[in-house]
């Protein structure tokens, strides 16, 4: 691949990954248990214009690992179009998660967990560190959040 662009700024970089907060399906969830076994799996998320929410079951290893360490890394784009986030996770029962939250995910995809199995949660995944790159010429600048903060004004 040749690189003919000029590497995007911040405010550029910050526009795009949020374009892909709202529009994309899925993110690629990265979580590790106590015992350090990583875990890596796709899931339905809704931007609510501050966190990502998610939901799976409570009892796979993605839903133990988000609730036991409170953390986890989401992957959106492809290795040309990068944007990795370091996210801060609060677990909700299907009874604790805020209703707006639930509405809106049931809303989108039209599939309501707290309607299908009890051992659904939901996750709040507060982003706390954002990159965001497209190739080896955007790796300088490529951190477009730390410590929960933008590095550019917002759009």
């Amino acid at each position: 691949m040749k690189i003919t662009e000029e590497p995007r700024d911040a405010a550029r970089r910050r526009r795009d990954v949020l374009a892909k907060l709202r529009t994309r399906t899925d993110t690629w969830v990265a979580t590790s248990g106590a015992d350090g076994q990583p875990c890596l799996v796709p899931l339905w998320f809704l931007w609510d214009g501050a966190a990502l929410w998610l939901s799976t079951r409570i009892t796979s290893p993605t839903g133990r690992n988000l609730r036991d360490t409170g953390r986890a890394r989401l992957a959106l784009g492809d290795t040309q179009d990068v944007v990795l986030i370091d996210a801060a996770v609060r677990t909700f029962t299907a009874q604790e998660v805020p209703a707006v939250a639930a509405d809106a995910f049931a809303e989108r995809w039209g599939w309501d967990p707290r309607q299908d199995h009890p051992s659904y949660a939901y996750f709040e995944a507060l982003p706390r560190a954002i990159q965001a790159w497209n190739g080896v010429h955007e790796l300088k600048g490529r951190h477009v959040m730390r410590d929960g903060e933008w590095a550019a004004p917002p759009p």
